[in-house]
């Protein structure tokens, strides 16, 4: 059983066409990619282990690393070059985390 709701977009959007019987040449050309590209779509939505994201993580992996970095000691000059960003960039990302964890 797949959970439709853990899928990008395109992958829900080819899924029900190709369950609806739309041949993958024809959903191909709808979406302007190759047939082979199409049967990739298909294969990878349909691999164990896709799962929604939980409520809980509302702060992105880049968010999540640079928080942590932060809380062992690590200045924005230091973290800055791991991501190839500036620290200014670094601080801004750690202050938008703060807030979007304020925010639960």
């Amino acid at each position: 059983m797949i959970d439709h709701d853990a899928l990008r977009p395109i992958e829900r959007r080819v899924l029900r066409l190709s369950e609806q019987g739309t041949d993958h040449r024809e959903i191909a050309r709808r979406f302007r990619r190759s047939p082979d590209y199409i049967a990739r779509v298909i294969d990878f939505a349909r691999l164990p282990g896709r799962r929604r994201r939980s409520g809980h993580e509302v702060l992105r992996p880049v968010e999540r690393r640079i928080l942590d970095w932060r809380q062992q000691g690590a200045n924005y000059a230091d973290i800055g070059p791991r991501f190839g960003r500036s620290p200014d960039f670094v601080e801004r990302v750690e202050r938008l985390a703060q807030y979007k964890l304020s925010l639960r």
